[in-house]
């Protein structure tokens, strides 16, 4: 078999002081790959380092980590993808080991689980975070990885051209993850040592406004994805409160034969038209929602398995 063809993609943002170092590493574990920089208008000579330290530096004007995924998997041909970021935090001597997993189980992404090698390697608050959307995801979905915001991940070639990249920003790992877990593909985690950013590099992800961000995106795909259970949830909430309002207008119409409380009965009323809306809105989608996801199936069956003779 030849040898597969492997790219390493590297989205950028004004990492000037970290983007050499970061290119050379990977272009040392992975000496056959070829490193490429995807610049997202940096205001630094982030270009100008990449570009001496050996890698195809190419410029996505969308700005969002979402549009330069998007552009990457788009843009680049190869047969095994590896994304990282610019930051040099990610451990590039793990690569091959990614590699290695992806091809010799056939799977179609391998995720680098963090572990830190450093206090400051995580931002305060970062590592709840990313605890309690890993909850989340795994819940909704019924399954999860140990950490769904690593930036670090192999892909096959099969995933990165089946995949939408539909999201703009920093929940591009997450869509990343619930498109694995949807369609059900062979995946892995491989733990890589986590380290802090070298003086000058400053982390672009905001606590708060990214947190919001990212669970905002895992809800509205539990609402693409499972539109049954979620519209569903809200049938049962509107049914319920409607029989618990209807029942002292039902007993007393019994007891005297008058319904005194109009107002409360054309409330209930209206309560159970939503509660059947709502099932029959999620009954509709879930058949829309199949036959997409059979679309999306066939698309990724339409290319080999990696290490596949």
């Amino acid at each position: 078999m030849p040898e597969p063809v492997i790219a390493v993609l590297l989205p950028c943002y004004n990492e000037e002081a970290a983007i050499a170092s970061t290119v050379a590493g990977f272009r040392a574990a992975l000496p056959d790959a070829t490193v490429y920089v995807y610049d997202n208008n940096s205001r630094d000579r982030t270009v100008e380092v990449a570009r001496a330290a050996g890698a195809i530096v190419r410029t996505e004007r969308v700005q969002g980590k979402g549009a330069v995924v998007r552009r990457m998997f788009a843009d680049v041909d190869a047969d095994v993808y590896l994304m990282a970021d610019g930051d040099a935090t990610y451990d590039a001597a793990s690569a091959p080991l990614l590699v290695e997993r992806l091809l010799s189980e056939q799977l179609d992404m391998v995720v680098g689980a963090r572990v830190s090698q450093a206090t400051a390697a995580y931002r305060r608050g970062h590592v709840m975070g990313n605890k309690l959307l890993t909850g989340m995801l795994a819940q909704l979905f019924g399954r999860s990885f140990t950490d769904i915001l690593s930036g670090y991940r192999a892909f096959s070639r099969r995933f990165v051209k089946s995949y939408p990249a539909l999201s703009t920003g920093f929940e591009i790992e997450t869509d990343i993850s619930v498109h694995a877990l949807e369609l059900r593909m062979p995946v892995g985690e491989v733990e890589t040592p986590y380290f802090e950013r070298p003086e000058g590099s400053e982390s672009k992800l905001s606590t708060y406004r990214d947190g919001w961000r990212i669970t905002r995106t895992i809800l509205t795909l539990y609402r693409i994805e499972r539109p049954l259970l979620f519209f569903g949830a809200f049938a049962a909430l509107f049914g319920l409160l409607a029989l618990l309002l209807v029942g002292p207008v039902l007993w007393e119409y019994v007891e005297t034969g008058l319904v005194p409380r109009f107002p409360t009965l054309i409330f209930t009323t209206g309560l159970m038209v939503l509660s059947a809306l709502c099932l029959f809105a999620g009954l509709i989608l879930d058949t829309v929602v199949r036959g997409r996801r059979e679309v999306r199936r066939l698309a990724y069956l339409a290319l080999p398995a990696p290490g596949a003779g």
